[in-house]
């Protein structure tokens, strides 16, 4: 019987988790029935939103339960299979990560099409990733050429995605990061303007840095980011609320020092998962796709080796250890 290395929640985490939450466990995989295919995994995704998943309250997706192997995205390739489909050597995405090789029915994984890109490009910018910073921009934000964008973490997987899609459709950018390095590599990506919060108040910054005010703010961070993007918003903004990583662990919530401004300027917030806009997958494919082999949208990725790294590439993940995407490479 083949066997398989998984990591597992050993306890809930209260407030940031640490490497004692999770446990590395070795088991037996169920044996191959039909419509069933086994699947060795080389890439794994670690994000943010994983946080969420540890509490056991209700949420858009359930909770991770105690003793049972923690779950995320990863890419890998077809070793057996008993479902027409899926054949032997095909490559694969899907949400059985955080662990070395997946049995499940072939309705679970989804082969990769063949696009001439890197597998991990479905963990990133064709994946969850991408489509997140897509939907997010163009839909829930409903941002067009023109608009001015602000973008927190825009050196993380998420925010870099959105500082490209907005310039190829026209958009002023503006993009925050944590220190000279990170709002170096923002300015690569096309933004017209870095904020580096570390270096001093945040709403002094990104006045300045847009003195007619904001469009459109897309956060990932939450807390003094969206504070900022309230002072500084134009009427009718909009904002397309994606995450809220200061908080994840039970940091103090945004001050709301300007959210009066909602009124006056008739500002609209939108909270979305890309889960949302499944119907639109086959349009976001497409211009991703295109986007990225024109060299329109480039990544970077933090990589990680080995199953073993793949809790502590987690936790990084709120301390900034990470530029562009965070992976595990098995």
């Amino acid at each position: 019987m083949n066997k398989t290395r998984a990591w597992h929640l050993k306890s809930r985490p209260t407030g940031m988790p640490h490497i004692g939450n999770f446990e590395l466990m070795e088991s037996d995989l169920p044996p191959l029935e039909d419509g069933m295919v086994r699947v060795r995994n080389a890439w794994l995704s670690v994000d943010p939103y994983m946080r969420g998943r540890m509490n056991d309250v209700k949420s858009y997706v359930p909770p991770f339960q105690v003793g049972a192997p923690l779950q995320g995205g990863a890419v890998g390739k077809v070793v057996e299979s008993r479902a027409p489909d899926l054949q032997p050597g095909d490559t694969v995405f899907h949400m059985l990560g955080w662990r070395e090789e997946a049995v499940a029915p072939a309705g679970a994984f989804n082969k990769v099409p063949a696009m001439g890109v890197g597998d991990e490009q479905w963990l990133g910018n064709l994946g969850l990733t991408g489509a997140t910073a897509y939907f997010g921009l163009l839909r829930t934000a409903d941002a067009k050429g023109g608009d001015v964008v602000f973008v927190s973490a825009a050196a993380g997987a998420v925010g870099s995605a959105v500082v490209q899609i907005a310039k190829v459709k026209g958009m002023t950018v503006i993009g925050s990061a944590g220190g000279p390095e990170k709002c170096a590599w923002v300015k690569e990506l096309g933004a017209d303007a870095a904020v580096d919060y570390k270096a001093g108040p945040l709403v002094k910054a990104l006045q300045a840095a847009a003195p007619k005010g904001i469009d459109v703010y897309f956060d990932n961070v939450g807390g003094d980011h969206l504070d900022a993007a309230f002072a500084t918003a134009r009427n009718n903004a909009r904002f397309a609320i994606c995450g809220m990583i200061d908080s994840y662990n039970g940091g103090e919530p945004a001050s709301f020092r300007y959210i009066m401004r909602v009124i006056s300027a008739r500002i609209s917030i939108k909270g979305f998962i890309y889960t949302d806009y499944m119907s639109e997958m086959s349009q976001f494919y497409a211009e991703m796709g295109g986007w990225i082999a024109a060299g329109q949208v480039k990544s970077r990725e933090t990589v990680r080796a080995g199953l073993e790294a793949t809790p502590q590439a987690f936790l990084d993940l709120f301390t900034g250890g990470n530029t562009g995407k965070m992976l595990v490479k098995l």
